[in-house]
């Protein structure tokens, strides 16, 4: 029997080959389960962290790949047709792109947005996205993650407040999800009724860092996300 760790690995490894092959459009200087399912891949491999609590299982190395791979940002301004790995821009809704990409047979859908605000202003960081991902060949749906743009304190102190809502995040590497993956369908419902989802975090070097993302657009990102990889 696979184990759902196992299935994660590979998933990972697809998904950060995708973001390897890739190169982000000019406007980025630098270079992205349903229950019981798969998770998506790292920008670059890591060790798989360990649980926090039975509801709390382990996380691949990152989710960074799918990030990435939808290569521009989400603001229609910087949106490019085509994205690293041949990430494909469907459209756009307000600050949200909708995305797909083909690995082999597996179509990977993710609706992703970049944020409007980064505190502190001072600090150098690498581009950062906030996306939901659908992976039907690994029964993956619904996923939030995020590419945070930066190395964060791993199992460090991370929470996106949406809403009167507050989600804990696990982090790893450059990449954070939520910690308990039960909060998903919570977590997304909230989103689509609110205007922003604030990520407060700290880095490895111990600062304490938060970026803000529009909520605008994201239902119908969403949903064309979704039904885009029900087809």
């Amino acid at each position: 029997m696979i184990t759902a760790s196992f299935q994660r690995g590979i998933a990972a490894g697809i998904l950060s080959a995708l973001f390897v092959i890739g190169t982000g459009p000019a406007a980025l200087a630098q270079p992205q389960r349903g229950q019981q399912s798969t998770r998506p891949a790292p920008a670059k491999p890591a060790a798989k962290p360990a649980p926090a609590a039975k509801t709390s299982p382990a996380k691949p190395a990152a989710a960074a790949a799918a990030g990435a791979a939808a290569g521009a940002g989400a603001a229609k301004a910087t949106q490019a047709a085509t994205g690293p790995g041949g990430a494909s821009l469907l459209t756009s809704y307000g600050d949200w792109g909708v995305y797909t990409a083909q690995t082999g047979r597996s179509k990977i859908c993710y609706a992703l947005s970049q944020p409007k605000d980064r505190l502190p202003k001072n600090v150098n960081r690498d581009p950062a996205y906030l996306f939901v991902s659908f992976r039907p060949a690994e029964n993956v749906k619904n996923e939030v993650a995020l590419v945070l743009g930066f190395a964060a304190k791993e199992n460090g102190p991370a929470e996106a407040a949406v809403g009167n809502a507050s989600y804990a995040l696990i982090t790893k590497a450059t990449n954070a999800w939520l910690k308990n993956p039960a909060e998903e369908g919570q977590a997304i419902a909230t989103m689509a009724r609110s205007g922003t989802v604030t990520v407060k975090m700290q880095s490895a070097r111990g600062s304490s860092l938060t970026d803000r993302y529009s909520l605008n657009g994201f239902g119908k990102a969403l949903e064309h996300a979704r039904k885009e990889c029900a087809s």
